[in-house]
């Protein structure tokens, strides 16, 4: 059975599956923070998702970050490697890419497992 979490018209937040979690991209809240406070709402936003499936970002699969301008590399990795797990960190693969909104300047994608091994 696919449990689908926050259904809307467009996308569902979240799908789980066959023991894994399935997170739509996520954004920041707030638009006009840098991309360190910008990174940090979208890792809170991705830990509640996570939370709300039973698992935690150190079960994390795999990410997928988008960044607007890579001159912000450096600052989103800096909240990220405080972010994550200790040796736990997931694969990942970042890109420069325009967001839906021009004012966002971080957006992750990430699966998790969700069932115990």
């Amino acid at each position: 059975m696919i449990q689908r979490f926050d259904v809307g018209a467009r996308l569902s937040e979240m799908a789980v599956y066959n023991g894994v979690a399935y997170l739509a991209g996520q954004v920041p809240d707030s638009e006009d923070l840098d991309i360190a406070g910008q990174t940090r709402e979208t890792l809170a936003s991705i830990d509640a998702l996570l939370a709300r499936a039973g698992t935690d970002k150190s079960r994390i699969l795999m990410a997928q970050i988008f960044l607007t301008d890579m001159a912000d590399f450096a600052g989103m990795n800096a909240v990220w490697d405080s972010w994550v797990v200790p040796g736990h960190t997931p694969p990942r693969a970042t890109v420069q890419a325009p967001l839906a909104n021009p004012k966002f300047k971080v957006e992750i994608v990430v699966t998790a497992a969700v069932a115990s091994e």
